[in-house]
């Protein structure tokens, strides 16, 4: 029996609960390579402005993994209590990814800890360089098994349906499903693109309101350059994508580029607006680009909306989600592009106000742009919560607190929020920049230039 109003307190809640907890994992995931980085090219330049830089970020990394536990750990809560029928359906194959999760995570603290604790331990620096492997590779492999969780949801395999039951199961090709290489590699991908752009917007932040100190000059150049790097290879990733989408989930696709019917030479739809005719007005059309994207070919034919029951239709809105994913991802390509030339060629306008201001943004528009791309995700796999076999309605539960629940949830999440930008602030406030480098300096009887 089906509680509608659990069914949507639910995905209320489930939703809440993934747009908090993505903010810390997407960080989880892209910082820690940052850092590895930042260390590698101060041990190789033998500078101590990107030793530091490594130092600050691993602080405040810290607090974004203890956050991210706390919310991490109020997912599979939900899973369980939210969506019991689902875990009842297919929680036997969602373990294998959920533990080498858990194992992944385990894998990355250990090792965190003992980087934590062993700076200037080791006369050679490159031994503790080598610790960050491991934190580096546990938290992209967290990303990659909980990934595949989500990729079984959209295109599951690996099992006989008997008597609406999962049977027969074989764990790996139910983990290395269709969805799995795209979806994978997206998220992996644009989590560094998001961590790279949030640290940027930090350094051109300090450098726009307080502090002029090269250490925050080389900061913004080196994040710019890796978000240059993995924003061009998210594009890449996204197209193939598309193409996924095409074959196997060619609804989505449809509902979110607003094609109601089937046909070739399909023009690329941006922005716009839908009549109570379902007319699409005032959009920026692009001529072919959505048979490029789907098949390749500008003539190739992409599946419309028309050949779908309406209620296997995801809702249209997503079209929006989707425009505002890829209209961000093109944004940051060109702003990174243009301050890695703007470097070469010795531009002023790149340290200008209006120019740091746009570079302050591209943290928080790369976090949006990765919240609007799971929402697509998510939004758009409905009404499905394991496509083709379970309909999210009849996966949820029938208990009548959930918004009780919600409300709580909520609160918590507040609290953690707040509690993360309040110590974050504090911590960096006491140890400003300039006096960690004045004090590394005097430890070391160096000057650093």
């Amino acid at each position: 029996m089906i509680n509608e109003e659990s069914v949507f307190y639910s995905r209320v809640l489930t939703e809440t609960t993934l747009t908090f907890h993505i903010i810390y994992a997407t960080l989880g995931v892209g910082v820690p390579l940052m850092i590895m980085i930042a260390q590698w090219v101060g041990i190789k330049k033998n500078d101590e402005h990107y030793i530091l830089l490594a130092r600050r970020w691993t602080r405040g990394f810290v607090i974004t993994v203890a956050v991210g536990v706390v919310t991490g750990t109020a997912i599979g809560l939900q899973l369980s209590l939210l969506w019991p029928n689902f875990m009842e359906l297919a929680g036997h194959i969602i373990a294998l990814p959920l533990f080498m999760e858990t194992f992944a995570f385990f894998f990355e603290a250990i090792f965190l800890g003992i980087y934590l604790y062993t700076w200037d331990r080791f006369e050679n620096q490159k031994k503790h360089l080598l610790l960050l492997v491991p934190v580096a590779i546990g938290g992209s492999f967290s990303a990659v098994f909980i990934t595949i969780v989500n990729s079984f949801m959209n295109s599951p395999q690996g099992f006989d349906l008997v008597d609406g039951k999962l049977t027969n199961v074989n764990p790996l090709l139910a983990m290395f499903n269709p969805a799995m290489p795209t979806k994978v590699t997206h998220v992996v991908v644009t989590a560094y693109m998001t961590a790279a752009f949030v640290l940027a917007s930090i350094a051109a932040f300090r450098m726009l309101t307080s502090s002029k100190h090269v250490y925050h000059k080389k900061a913004l150049f080196f994040t710019m350059k890796l978000g240059l790097i993995f924003s061009i290879a998210t594009a890449v990733i996204g197209d193939f994508s598309g193409k996924f989408l095409a074959e196997y989930q060619p609804e989505k696709l449809a509902a979110a580029e607003w094609h109601f019917e089937t046909h070739g030479e399909a023009p690329l739809i941006m922005w716009g607006m839908l009549d109570e005719n379902n007319d699409i007005k005032y959009a920026i059309q692009i001529p072919f680009a959505l048979s490029i994207l789907a098949h390749w070919l500008p003539g190739a034919v992409v599946t419309g909306l028309d050949q779908f029951p309406e209620d296997e239709i995801p809702p249209l809105y997503i079209h929006y989600l989707f425009d505002t994913m890829v209209t961000i991802g093109m944004g940051l390509v060109v702003l990174s592009l243009i301050y890695w030339i703007g470097v070469k060629r010795g531009w002023a306008f790149i340290h200008s106000k209006l120019f740091l201001g746009l570079s302050v943004l591209s943290g928080p528009l790369s976090m949006l742009a990765i919240e609007a791309g799971w929402w697509l995700a998510e939004v758009g796999r409905q009404p499905w919560i394991l496509r083709g076999i379970m309909r999210t309605s009849e996966a949820a539960t029938t208990n009548n607190q959930v918004d009780l629940m919600l409300m709580l949830f909520c609160g918590l999440y507040i609290i953690l929020g707040i509690g993360t930008i309040v110590v974050m602030s504090r911590m960096f406030k006491r140890n400003p920049v300039e006096q960690e480098l004045k004090d590394r300096e005097m430890e070391k009887g160096g000057v650093q230039k």
